[in-house]
């Protein structure tokens, strides 16, 4: 939690310019039954209307100063806290931009936005409340008795008896509510994830008319969340009413032996007041308490739930050796008996792969579904690490580059296509962010889109729906590979990004990308992808079984001509 809290350290003042007013209207607070057994006692007593304007005319003015220390203490406590929430939460999200893929594994999707809104947003009010209420209801409790003390010390002993028990039960509470508003926060992340993947995957439900199955599965994991905050509420609303009996019994104490020591004028009826009046402020402060042990417990679950993501040691990023003058420039990309495998994973997806491919060259990747095509690709950016072998690129090993020298000059084209809500010319120039028009619109041509953008309402600035919504499935991939080609790239990366194309666009677009300087690396299943490629590798289980131009492997590779024969029959093998 002290992880968390560290980012105050930057508004220090102005936390401190808020506990000092805090603690100026705690002061006033604390004097003002004091105030009120003189006015009683030396004034209303003694018939002193002096005395009573003098005390009351303090007591106006106090008051006035506590208010005002109020205002302000709330307008800084709102400022500091506010802006705590902020930092926080760009702290958070620019870790979660470092992660590497092995660390986004450990964190579904639903949890992080569970913890970058719900947690943080639990912490920055604890702030607030921390430096409104969470310091001083404490301070009040031992001012209360103190002053008490002072006023009439045998009263103030039937006050103090009960703070001890009070205490032990409030820290009872605190870490036993810590533990059920963590699961609380937890089952929150489970609802979002189905949340999430229904409002996803919604046009999936209807078309198989799931509706009710979604809505039963989104009710079970609401009903768990329910019944967790039911749970951890059960415990914390015992709290308020466990405060109230111990401080009423200790007010009742009070009372009757202050009748006795008014019998024997070892009390006034002023400073029997005043203890009551103190015992009052301190069940209230109490009362505050408990409800402050259940906002602590949450911010603690909150906190810890952060620290995880803060303290993620990112298993991927630049070594001490890497050399930021070491640029991808030519595109020759060599794998030179490359082993890996996923992180807590217990077999390889590759093993011992081996292959170059030239600058400029086309190599397409094929494999039944599993044999390690999407892996192989995701190596040559570094989205993740060889356990054993070598990646180099232009002759230097992947590793010696810096994430950013390397990236930038790669494009790549993920299976799952992701648009962004926008316009067409936002979605392609996110691939470049200076990007001009004119750049747009060569990588648009050479991604074979131009056109189908040029018959679109408002063309370039035609608005794209979530995730591409209202275009087809071509038209976005076709969209995605503009939005890597206007990088300029000089290695290209397209995993299965050419299913939704036509054999005549298909053809158009690698036809293309031929007369561009990069080197493409094309994962297909379609023999058409593949015949204008200068190198085939053909993947099984992740091993390389084969690898060389179509003309080759037509006659040497058995699995690629079943692929061959599955597509185009037995006499198109015997014709090729």
């Amino acid at each position: 939690m002290l992880t968390m809290f560290a980012y105050l350290k930057k508004y220090r003042i102005t936390v401190y310019v808020a506990l000092l007013l805090m603690l100026t209207e705690l002061m006033v607070e604390l004097l003002q039954p004091y105030i009120i057994a003189r006015i009683i006692d030396d004034g209303i007593g003694s018939n002193n209307l002096a005395v009573v304007l003098k005390w009351g005319g303090f007591l106006v003015g106090c008051s006035l100063l506590a208010f005002a220390a109020g205002i302000l203490s709330s307008f800084y406590a709102s400022h500091v806290s506010q802006s705590f929430g902020y930092d926080l939460r760009e702290r958070l999200y620019e870790k979660v931009q470092s992660f590497s893929f092995a660390n986004f594994n450990r964190f579904p999707e639903s949890s992080l936005i569970t913890r970058l809104t719900n947690d943080v947003t639990q912490l920055q009010n604890t702030v607030f409340m921390g430096l409104r209420i969470m310091l001083r209801a404490p301070l009040l409790v031992i001012g209360s008795i103190v002053m008490a003390f002072i006023v009439q010390p045998k009263l103030a002993i039937w006050l103090a008896a009960v703070i001890p028990f009070l205490g032990i039960f409030l820290i009872w509470v605190l870490k036993s509510g810590e533990k059920l508003f963590r699961s609380v926060q937890q089952q929150l992340d489970t609802v979002n994830g189905v949340m999430q993947q229904n409002l996803i995957g919604m046009r999936i439900v209807r078309v198989f008319v799931r509706m009710k199955h979604e809505t039963a599965r989104f009710a079970q994991s609401s009903g768990l969340l329910m019944d967790n905050t039911v749970a951890a509420l059960r415990l914390t609303e015992v709290t308020m009413p466990i405060v109230l009996l111990f401080m009423n019994a200790s007010v009742m104490a009070v009372l009757w032996f202050g009748r006795f020591e008014l019998d024997t004028n070892g009390a006034s009826v002023g400073e029997v007041i005043a203890i009551v009046n103190y015992a009052t402020r301190t069940t209230a402060a109490l009362s505050i308490m408990s409800m402050i042990v259940v906002n602590f417990s949450r911010a603690r679950a909150s906190a810890q739930r952060m620290e995880e993501v803060m303290l993620t040691d990112i298993d991927l990023k630049d070594t001490q050796e890497s050399d930021e003058n070491l640029k991808l420039v030519a595109g020759r990309v060599s794998f030179e008996n490359v082993s890996f495998q996923y992180p807590d994973a217990d077999q390889y997806v590759l093993r011992d792969i081996s292959f170059e491919a030239e600058p400029g060259d086309t190599i397409a990747i094929m494999g039944a579904t599993g044999s390690g095509k999407t892996s192989l690709v995701q190596l040559i950016p570094r989205l993740y690490d060889v356990q054993s072998g070598r990646i180099s690129l232009d002759g230097n090993d992947n590793r010696m580059m810096k994430l950013d020298q390397l990236r930038k000059h790669i494009g790549y084209v993920p299976q799952e296509i992701m648009l962004f809500t926008g316009s067409v010319e936002e979605n392609i120039r996110w691939g470049k962010e200076n990007a001009t028009r004119a750049e747009i619109i060569e990588a648009a041509k050479l991604a074979q889109i131009h056109d189908t953008i040029m018959k679109l309402p408002e063309q370039y600035d035609t608005i794209v729906g979530q995730k591409g919504v209202n275009l087809s499935g071509g038209q976005k991939q076709r969209l995605t590979i503009a939005r890597a080609l206007v990088r300029k790239p000089v290695v290209l990366l397209l995993d299965d990004s050419t299913s939704a194309l036509d054999v005549k666009t298909e053809a158009a677009l690698l036809q293309a990308l031929k007369h561009i300087k990069c080197t493409t690396f094309l994962i297909t299943q379609k023999i058409s992808s593949t015949v204008l490629a200068d190198a085939i590798l053909l993947l099984d289980e992740g091993q390389l079984l084969a690898q060389g131009k179509h003309e080759q492997l037509i006659h040497q590779s058995s699995l690629y001509q079943k692929i061959y024969e599955s597509q185009f029959g037995k006499e198109g093998v015997s014709r090729a």
